[in-house]
């Protein structure tokens, strides 16, 4: 199947993490024009040089997904040098576990809201004027397994994630028929250098790899995906 995105504005919040820079990477080698959210330097700085020949088609633009106006102004900038939004990606997210709930910290609980609901809900909330307006566009969010299954000592983190999926579903029912789609993807632990380290003694073969989730993301915001909406997709692997 050829998946191109030559012509094409793509938007990836978190664009420089380790899910992230993946689809970032993934959207250049097919043509796009691909605008990324970071919040470190050195990561965007690591992007632009993975992306090689690609780099002069790659934007940077340090921006806090979680902060309304700020997303608003930046998208808002990207419609008028662009004029048009093809695909936008959620990457943002975070993990805490380990922790029975009567012990959870309620800063915690916060965070987790944070990171993985309210990241998906102000980047959509910035888009769907332009994506309604010009009738056509693909949003992806990028929640999580634990959505739905609820592992013992991750109750935030599940809930977050569930509340994430059950957003894109109500918002797949807002837009449907605007030509405008929306779809989540559930993958299970992601093989990154900040899993790894996080858990040593892991069977890592059997997580799947950010290139691998990549081209599922490319493929759901491509034209040949045009039947998907409202999914809740799980990237689980077989291994």
């Amino acid at each position: 199947m050829n998946i191109s995105f030559s012509g094409k504005v793509a938007l990836v919040a978190g664009g420089t993490g380790g899910l992230g820079r993946a689809v970032s990477l993934a959207f250049l080698e097919e043509g796009a024009r691909v605008l990324v959210t970071y919040r470190r330097e050195e990561e965007y700085t690591a992007l632009q040089s993975a992306a090689g020949p690609h780099a002069a088609a790659l934007e940077g633009h340090r921006v806090d997904i979680t902060e309304e106006l700020t997303v608003a102004a930046f998208v808002s900038d990207a419609l008028a040098q662009h004029g048009r939004l093809d695909a936008v990606v959620n990457t943002i997210g975070g993990y805490a576990g380990g922790i029975k709930l009567w012990e959870l910290e309620t800063r915690v609980l916060d965070a987790m809201l944070l990171l993985n609901l309210r990241s998906g809900f102000t980047l959509a909330r910035a888009v769907l004027p332009l994506l309604l307006k010009q009738g056509y566009g693909s949003i992806v969010n990028v929640a999580a397994k634990a959505a739905v299954d609820h592992a013992a000592g991750a109750s935030a983190y599940a809930a977050s994630k569930a509340a994430a999926v059950a957003l894109m579903d109500s918002l797949a029912g807002d837009t449907r028929g605007t030509g405008v789609r929306v779809n989540s993807i559930l993958p299970s632990i992601i093989d990154t250098p900040a899993n790894r380290q996080a858990m040593p003694n892991a069977d890592f073969a059997s997580w799947p790899k950010p290139e691998e989730i990549a081209q599922v993301i490319l493929f759901l915001c491509s034209d040949a995906a045009k039947t998907i909406h409202g999914a809740a997709l799980p990237v689980y692997g077989n291994r």
